[in-house]
């Protein structure tokens, strides 16, 4: 191995290898260097799963060391294959390959695996080992992103590639489990990509028939799917009773797999975990725990691997280095983007922009003057309409703008004029998931983590529920999605309490790192797209009414503030309470504002269309909003616990929330806000009660 892939600790040379069978045992050490780093490295951190890794040894070798495109060197290339690694839980499978093909993971790294600070965590993180293409662990998400992976690259070689120029032209593998299978996000993205016909997805099916609770035994008794069938109803080329531990079968399998353009493929794999080991091998004892030392030195001897651990030796690890053929691809790639550029120079300054996921030259204007007309135009509108219409002004300069629904696009009104359904066909910026809202929300991931795309999704906010992990999981990585959530409230009136969001906007604002939108009228609702799209560091939630609200009275000096997340909407010169409000409950406030200014009672109202935001401004103009030793009153029809942090404790005399802590009822929507107390007598009545 070169003096690149960085602190490598190595055996002296073996002897050569020659004869016909040299290749076979070369391979076989290869899959062996990969159990003794797995099985050494879990048994360092007494923690982990040395199983995968060791059953799925040869899977490895014949994908990443005969299929597999990429440059260690340069881990961003953007026709590089992507990898994704479903089973998470097997991570060490994953660094064990980056450490062995060149990528500057070190061995040092591995020896401090599960450690604190470490790049390699127990389960692959995003941006912590260089070629990791996702966070992965939670099962069935892996398989989800890589769906959308492969639609990423489907849909920008529809766009950019010309005869001759396939500049983007790369397969997306991914290894899966019997966890991911179960999960029934599996189900919903696999079905998804069969129908799209995602010909350039392959996944390796670790079948081994072992899992947690199978300690004893396989899983028979809990799973009994018979897997080819599902995927092939699902339209996926299946290739099936592959030998796992048979690298030449396995090769034949990918390259079966690469041929078939017109549908994914699934290569079902027969495996035993924990390969090699003498007793805990094909036991639920190798997958989640290490295998002991004793149980070590019985594997060793048994695969007849004698060198001591984290030492690989010279002949493997020069067997293993991708860095020389990975550069080669690259700079082949490299000829052909520049003669592309030659002849399609616009294309080409498109595509770098895209993928280095920069917005264009013309994006600052377009976006104030969206804003502008917005709040000029004051139109009484569902914030939903007023979403749609933001995607109407933004999206003909954003061709990386890729949308979709679960269903529900005539009412999440996530399409525009511009919209192009993706089909089986070929390209587009429009997916129609079905009613498949965790799959959709996991695959917008896989788009976003691709490159070229900034995706965005919709669905009913109280479905938020089904998408929540995925939604979780962006947050996790720090990437670019946007969830378009409609129907925010009891404001959806008829359709009952299943339908109507009580808690979800309290729920989604406790997750890290997700900025959370409720926004009271169309200039709100502009500004948090613009803010959405222009962050780069996280996901956003739009939260959005089904019932036409009034606009406010915006000056030129909002459309900056409303961008700092909470904002004085209308002011007292000496306010005696302040009402804190979002989204249709903002003109409620207006309203009880006014009915106590006849009284001579002075109110300061607070829009807060983003708490997420608002909490991430200094302190200083947190105050300046929320003033100091003023009563507070919060507004919004959902749970009230969270918005004792802005009001004061529960018994607090200075401070109260007008909210539902209970389920909804079905009636028309004016009905259900007065019998919650969303009544401008009862809101004036609670800033009096505290003044007193």
């Amino acid at each position: 191995m070169s003096n690149e892939n960085t602190n490598a600790t190595r055996a002296p040379a073996a002897p050569n290898l020659v004869g016909r069978d040299a290749p076979i045992e070369i391979e076989r050490a290869m899959a062996n260097a990969i159990r003794a780093l797995s099985m050494d490295a879990v048994q360092a951190a007494n923690s982990g799963h040395p199983g995968m890794p060791m059953g799925m040894a040869e899977i490895a070798v014949a994908l990443w060391a005969k299929h597999l495109r990429h440059n260690p060197a340069d881990p961003h290339w953007p026709n590089r294959d992507r990898f994704v690694l479903s089973n998470g839980h097997g991570s060490m499978l994953l660094y064990a390959l980056l450490h062995l093909t060149g990528y500057a993971l070190p061995m040092e790294e591995l020896k401090r695996f599960r450690q604190l600070h470490s790049k390699t965590p127990g389960h692959p993180e995003l941006g912590m080992a260089p070629g990791v293409e996702t966070t992965t662990g939670p099962l069935g998400q892996g398989i989800a992103n890589a769906v959308g992976m492969a639609l990423a690259e489907r849909a920008l070689s529809v766009d950019f590639n010309r005869p001759g120029f396939d500049i983007v032209d790369h397969h997306t593998y991914v290894f899966l489990g019997d966890g991911c299978m179960m999960e029934g996000i599996s189900h919903e993205v696999c079905s998804l990509a069969g129908t799209l016909k995602l010909g350039k997805l392959i996944a390796l099916y670790d079948d081994n028939g072992i899992s947690i609770d199978s300690e004893k035994g396989s899983i028979k008794s809990w799973y009994s799917d018979d897997v080819p069938k599902r995927f092939a109803a699902y339209g996926w080329q299946v290739i099936s009773n592959v030998d796992g531990h048979d690298v030449a079968a396995i090769n034949r399998a990918i390259a079966k797999a690469k041929r078939d353009s017109d549908r994914p493929s699934l290569i079902c794999c027969k495996t035993v975990i924990g390969k090699g080991a003498p007793t805990k091998a094909n036991t639920g004892g190798a997958h989640g725990a290490p295998l002991g030392e004793k149980e070590i030195a019985a594997t060793r001897e048994a695969i007849g691997w004698s060198h001591p651990p984290f030492v690989i030796p010279e002949e493997v690890s020069d067997a293993w280095n991708a860095r020389r053929k990975g550069a080669r691809r690259q700079t082949e790639w490299k000829k052909l983007f520049a003669a592309y550029a030659q002849q399609f120079p616009e294309q080409a300054t498109e595509f770098r922009r895209r993928m280095a996921g920069q917005l264009p030259e013309q994006w600052t204007g377009l976006a104030e003057a969206l804003v502008a007309s917005v709040a000029e135009k004051a139109e009484n509108i569902a914030t939903r309409k007023a979403s749609q219409n933001a995607i109407e002004g933004l999206a003909p300069v954003l061709p990386e703008l890729i949308g979709g629904s679960a269903d529900l696009a005539g009412s999440n009104l996530t399409m525009w004029s511009g919209s192009r359904p993706i089909s089986a066909d070929g390209g587009g910026n429009y997916v129609f998931y079905g009613v498949r809202e965790f799959g959709m929300a996991a695959i917008m991931n896989g788009l976003s983590l691709h490159g070229g795309y900034i995706p965005y999704g919709g669905t009913f906010l109280t479905f938020s529920d089904y998408a929540r992990n995925a939604l979780r999981m962006a947050a996790l990585m720090k990437i670019r999605a946007i969830y378009v959530f409609t129907h925010d409230s009891i404001g959806l009136g008829e359709d009952g309490p299943t339908h109507q969001s009580i808690e979800h906007a309290s729920s989604l604002r406790l997750i890290p790192n997700l900025d959370v939108w409720r926004p009271a009228d169309g200039v709100e609702t502009a500004v948090a797209w613009v803010a959405a799209i222009e962050r780069q560091d996280g996901p956003t939630a739009l939260l959005l009414s089904r019932q036409n609200l009034l606009p406010q009275q915006h000056n030129a000096s909002d459309l900056a503030v409303i961008r700092r997340g909470g904002y004085i909407v209308a002011d007292a010169p000496v306010p005696r309470a302040i009402i804190i409000a979002t989204g249709s409950e903002v003109q409620l406030a207006m309203d009880a504002r006014a009915a106590l200014a006849v009284e001579g009672i002075a109110v300061r109202v607070v829009s807060m269309p983003s708490t997420s935001v608002f909490d991430r401004q200094d302190a200083a103009y947190r105050q300046s909003v929320l003033g100091a030793g003023i009563p507070r009153l919060a507004v919004e029809a959902g749970v009230s616990d969270f918005w004792h942090k802005y009001v004061g404790a529960v018994d607090s005399r200075h401070g109260a929330v007008i909210a539902i802590d209970r389920y909804g009822e079905s009636a028309p929507a004016g009905e259900l806000f007065k019998l919650f107390g969303f009544t401008v007598e009862n809101v004036a009545s609670a800033v009096k009660r505290l003044m007193n």
